[in-house]
């Protein structure tokens, strides 16, 4: 009698959150990366996503830069002030793409810049790769 070698559990998928105020964009992200295995979680600006990660975890945030009430360099920088979200993979997904709001991100404390449109393999490269 064999016995199979599947106990039934999966490895946990990486939790992602993406943070973007265009609808289409949230669409294009959640169906790239719930094809490739991801579990996607979204709000529409930093705010929303500061009251959601009270009470919610995620392994990895990826947020644009231009958002109404609350930026992105705004939300990396009261995740980054919060122990909870120091350490967290922050990714910029944007269409921005000068230096100096590169420079920006970096010192607000984000790990990563993506300019729009994304590659989706790229995106799930980078993901893999600074998820813990």
């Amino acid at each position: 009698m064999s016995q199979s070698q599947s106990t039934g559990t999966q490895p946990a998928a990486t939790r992602v959150l993406t943070v973007d105020d265009s609808a289409s964009m949230r669409a294009l992200l959640r169906n790239a990366l719930v094809s490739r295995g991801f579990e996607v979680e979204q709000c529409e600006d930093g705010q929303e996503a500061l009251e959601w990660l009270a009470g919610n975890e995620v392994d990895v945030i990826i947020t644009d830069i231009n958002m109404p009430r609350l930026d992105g360099f705004g939300l990396i920088e009261r995740l980054r002030s919060s122990a909870l979200h120091a350490d967290r993979p922050i990714l910029v997904l944007t269409t921005e793409s000068s230096d100096e709001k590169k420079q920006r991100a970096r010192q607000a404390g984000a790990t990563g810049w993506i300019v729009k449109p994304f590659d989706a393999e790229k995106l799930t490269t980078a993901l893999r790769r600074v998820a813990h």
